[in-house]
């Protein structure tokens, strides 16, 4: 790809993410709180280990279905703290309880993608990168 960004090198994982999504515009309520979720485990980390845990995250997380998680009790928190293939970190997926709750408020109200959307207009902020450098 003529276009392509120098950071994904040539990692097929990387290259696949930066190709297919990696500023992409989306606005699939669900797909975005995934994405959300996925970038509060990965501070601290690098990216990549989240996209290799990906999968496991999704699979953890009832596929990211917010009304599911937002029910998570203490025996679920547990039993992702004991689940080797995410980032097991109680207050990173305490938080992900919590913003289950919070998005579900959100998309009865107006909907995720609007309230996400609404602060630039609806409109992807497109810069006007001359070089890479």
């Amino acid at each position: 790809m003529d276009n392509r960004c120098p950071w994904p090198g040539d990692n097929e994982l990387y290259i696949k993410y930066h190709d297919t999504e990696w500023g992409v515009p989306e606005y699939d309520s669900k797909k975005l709180w995934e994405q959300l979720t996925l970038e509060g485990f990965q501070a601290g980390l690098s990216w990549i280990t989240i996209l290799k845990k990906r999968n496991a995250f999704r699979n953890a997380f009832d596929n990211f279905d917010p009304k599911i998680v937002a029910e998570y009790d203490e025996i679920k928190i547990l039993s992702l703290l004991n689940d080797t293939g995410i980032v097991r970190h109680r207050g990173k997926i305490e938080a992900t309880i919590k913003n289950a709750s919070i998005f579900l408020d959100i998309e009865k109200q107006k909907g995720f993608s609007n309230f996400l959307w609404q602060y630039i207009n609806y409109k992807p902020i497109q810069t006007k990168i001359k070089t890479q450098s």
